[in-house]
């Protein structure tokens, strides 16, 4: 695990990050596309002997610019910790402010990289920075240059024909793509949240629901019914899920993640719960009557017993 060095580090993370080889990024989703990029600071920093570093933000910027638009793949905490599992030395987590969103690019490389540049940095060659994303992989080079810094902008990683972006990924998520999307994330979307009491309808039906409120800016999956791994005290369970507003109780429901977690009856209310998104099974709508109801979520359980 990469030693994490976060706002008030000072010293210590600008030991980390002079001379270094480093990634630059926000990095939503750790996907295949930013283990790319981070892997090839890593190979720079092993062929010299040096030291690999990744720097990130402790947000997303588009928490400041457009949180209404916001569904990012991971919360910012588990992104920090995603970037610390790879094979590099160290995560440097620079604060996102108002004050640092405002920064020309000049300015936003001296205050932050001035005091320890790296030997070299890696980013997607649309990376952008500074006030209104004004600067470019262009400007990182002209300033690195007389510093002693190597910048290198990656083409982006193409999986299809299509690059491995965020964006790609929260598209086909939307589209209820889970399957998709793991390619491209390479491990399964999850959500995660702590167990809390739902509506009632399962159990009435028989049918219990381990239960978590997920904030809308975190949950890029469209609505519809899943199959799931569960993860919930330190096991593993197959899970039919649901996700959003229950059609036929909308007049009553707010949006949430409803997981029946098959062979599972322990109460876990107050429980951490992640929840895992294998497939897709269908959307989201009103039946009949509660028999058809029934019907339908059995043989969704089903088919989770069956394929997974």
């Amino acid at each position: 695990m990469a030693q994490i060095y976060r706002k008030g580090s000072g010293a210590a993370a600008r030991a980390a990050l002079a001379g270094a080889s480093c990634a630059f990024g926000v990095f939503d989703g750790v996907h295949e596309g930013h283990r790319f990029i981070i892997g090839a600071a890593a190979d720079a920093a092993r062929s010299r002997g040096g030291v690999s570093a990744v720097i990130t933000f402790d947000v997303d910027p588009d928490e400041l610019f457009r949180p209404d638009e916001l569904r990012k793949l991971m919360a910012n905490e588990a992104r920090i910790e995603a970037l610390a599992a790879l094979p590099v030395d160290a995560v440097v987590v620079l604060p996102f402010t108002p004050e640092f969103a405002a920064l020309v690019p000049e300015a936003f490389l001296d205050r932050f990289l001035g005091p320890a540049v790296p030997a070299e940095l890696h980013v997607g060659a649309d990376f952008r920075f500074g006030a209104r994303g004004a600067g470019t992989v262009a400007d990182l080079a002209a300033w690195g240059a007389p510093r002693g810094m190597r910048a290198v902008g990656h083409e982006l990683l193409a999986d299809d024909g299509a690059p491995v972006t965020a964006t790609r990924i929260r598209g086909l998520l939307g589209a209820g793509r889970v399957a998709e999307a793991a390619e491209l994330l390479g491990r399964p979307y999850a959500l995660a949240g702590t167990v809390e009491p739902g509506r009632g309808e399962g159990r009435a039906f028989g049918i219990r629901t381990a239960n978590l409120r997920v904030p809308d800016g975190l949950r890029a999956v469209g609505d519809g019914v899943y199959a799931c791994w569960a993860v919930v005290g330190g096991q593993r369970y197959r899970a039919a899920v649901n996700v959003g507003v229950a059609a036929t109780f909308a007049d009553a429901s707010t949006a949430t993640v409803e997981a029946h977690l098959l062979d599972f009856d322990q109460d876990v209310y107050g429980q951490p719960m992640t929840v895992e998104f294998v497939e897709w099974l269908r959307p989201m709508r009103v039946f009949a009557d509660a028999d058809e109801l029934v019907a339908t979520i059995t043989a969704n359980i089903q088919w989770v017993r069956d394929n997974l």
